[in-house]
């Protein structure tokens, strides 16, 4: 019987990239899956078709909006009736926060994709996550990345706020055997990394790992799917960088 049979997935932004790349690692490892989307319903639906349309479906909604995140709960309860493990994998990659550029407007923006949408949509499934369950969320390895450039500056605010969330969710929700942990991936090879970067930029970030090349989608989703199941009760309350050895220690 595979791993996570039985098991329901929520995971956000998952039409595309790591998202995508999870969804399909969860479901090949036995998951029903929702594949939540913001605009690109044809990819979403590719995912589904993939996967198979008994075992997952897919919903459009901007987590970043309150009454989006409570709609998608509630259509991911009203199908499979519970959320197992909550994958928190949307948000936005911002790199023209530097001190002097950053805007209200790119705060409250960049704030709600990354920090409130993640935290609201814990609120609302959490009464739906049973005993055991997963909640994962997403930072990035720059926050830990002493050569860090000033215009990622609004970005890593906003995912430091992840990392401290987590440590204080996964004492919440520890209580009763719910695990929250955040996946930290270095640079990998999605259709949004490459977005404003010259091949320059590419290379000189894939040889910041020791193998010298990017990462893959898939080798951050095998971890995600290792953290959503029973093997991993005891890691709870981690940051797990997935960098190849960018940083270390």
């Amino acid at each position: 019987m595979p791993r996570l049979s039985g098991k329901v997935a929520l995971v956000t932004g998952a039409s595309r990239g790591i998202g995508r790349a999870t969804a399909l690692a969860l479901a090949k490892d036995g998951a029903s899956v929702v594949v939540n989307y913001i605009s690109a319903s044809s990819a979403a639906d590719e995912v589904v078709a993939e996967i198979g349309a008994d075992r997952a479906i897919a919903v459009q909604a901007d987590v970043s909006k309150r009454a989006d995140i409570a709609r998608l709960v509630k259509e991911t309860v009203d199908r499979f009736g519970k959320i197992d493990i909550l994958v928190l994998n949307a948000g936005l990659l911002w790199q023209k926060g530097d001190l002097a550029s950053i805007t209200e407007e790119d705060f409250d923006r960049l704030f709600a994709a990354n920090v409130r949408g993640p935290l609201f949509t814990v609120q609302e499934a959490e009464p739906h996550i049973p005993d055991g369950g997963r909640v994962l969320l997403f930072s990035t390895s720059l926050a830990a990345f002493s050569m860090i450039a000033p215009n990622y500056l609004l970005y890593t605010a906003t995912k430091g706020a992840v990392e401290q969330m987590t440590r204080v969710l996964a004492k919440d929700l520890g209580r009763r055997g719910v695990t929250v942990n955040t996946i930290a991936p270095g640079p990998i090879g999605t259709e949004a990394y490459y977005v404003g970067k010259t091949e320059q930029m590419v290379q000189m970030q894939s040889n910041i790992a020791p193998a010298g090349r990017l990462g893959k989608p898939e080798e951050v989703a095998s971890v995600v799917s290792f953290l959503a199941g029973e093997e991993s009760q005891w890691v709870n309350g981690q940051t797990v960088r997935i960098n190849g050895g960018m940083t270390v220690g």
